[in-house]
């Protein structure tokens, strides 16, 4: 099988692509990222076991791209897109462009290729809500631009599901350590303002507001989980460690023995909007996580901790 996979030098993506050779049967595997985050340092040592990885430096806004790939591609990985929801309200068109373009010539490849595709979307596009949410859950009500353009993505995948295989995974707030991590996402901007004695900004209202987070190891195990099963329905899957509270994430990192200022503002901080996802869906797969968002928090800590 071949394989492609966008944003490889991203947080989910450099953890995959350490953690792919257990997968079966992949002989090719391309990674198309523009390296704009010039994380090339990912693509150091990768356990190749006779798979044959191929990087392409270039910008998938690119509408040819794809179609100069030679091999026969079974599946395309999409994790390609600009991140930071926090920021997408400041650089707004270009997350709009950027993210919807890109998504629009993956899936026009796929169409026309036949190629089955394993989509990411985030448990953000639900929004503020009084009650546990589902997959099912049809009053969605995303807060940010980027929120925004993966309920938009959702929606034209739906359109096409008599057309393509596909699945569409929304992930919780992702945390653990990868050579591609980010710190704009909340466990991890905890961590990096605790280290260097930054105060957190915590929303007057957010203590003991919940959010979805998901490990990366539990991230990665869903997506080898699902191709190894062939499991391409055309269906949207919650995926995600825990739900917790902001105040459940700062006591995680006093439990490993640091302290931290936290900064109550009266303006709501992005990220701290309330909701619980439901992941029944997806455990009905006999598909389970490891509960275990505190090992990643401790490593998150200690990585920093190597710096300052």
């Amino acid at each position: 099988m071949n394989i492609i996979i966008t944003g490889p030098l991203g947080h989910i993506g450099s953890k995959l692509i350490e953690e792919i050779h257990s997968m079966k049967n992949l002989k090719k595997i391309y990674l198309i990222d523009n390296a704009s985050s010039n994380n090339l340092n990912v693509l150091f040592n990768l356990k190749t076991k006779k798979k044959k990885f191929i990087f392409i430096n270039e910008d998938l806004k690119n509408q040819d791209l794809l179609n100069n790939i030679n091999s026969k591609i079974h599946l395309v990985i999409h994790l390609a897109s600009i991140t930071n929801a926090e920021q997408s309200f400041k650089n707004k068109e270009e997350v709009i462009n950027n993210n919807l373009t890109v998504f629009n010539n993956v899936l026009k490849y796929c169409l026309k290729k036949k190629v089955k595709l394993m989509h990411i979307s985030s448990t953000s596009v639900y929004g503020i809500q009084k009650n546990i949410v589902s997959e099912s859950t049809s009053a969605l009500r995303p807060q940010s631009p980027y929120a925004d353009v993966k309920l938009k993505e959702e929606i034209i995948l739906q359109k096409n599901k008599n057309k393509l295989k596909f699945v569409t995974f929304r992930f919780g707030t992702i945390t653990g350590t990868s050579k591609g991590m980010r710190f704009h996402t909340a466990v991890n901007k905890f961590c990096f303002n605790t280290i260097i004695k930054k105060e957190i900004p915590v929303w007057n209202d957010a203590l003991d507001q919940f959010r979805p987070y998901l490990s990366l190891d539990d991230a990665i195990k869903t997506i080898i989980f699902f191709i190894n099963r062939n499991l391409f329905n055309g269906e949207i899957y919650n995926v995600l460690t825990r739900n917790y509270t902001v105040r459940n994430i700062l006591d995680l990192i006093k439990k490993n023995g640091y302290k931290m200022k936290i900064k109550k503002t009266n303006s709501p901080v992005l990220n701290q909007n309330s909701y619980l996802v439901s992941k029944k869906k997806i455990e009905n797969l006999q598909l389970r996580f490891r509960k275990n968002i505190n090992r990643d928090i401790k490593n998150t800590l200690n990585l920093l901790k190597k710096l300052y």
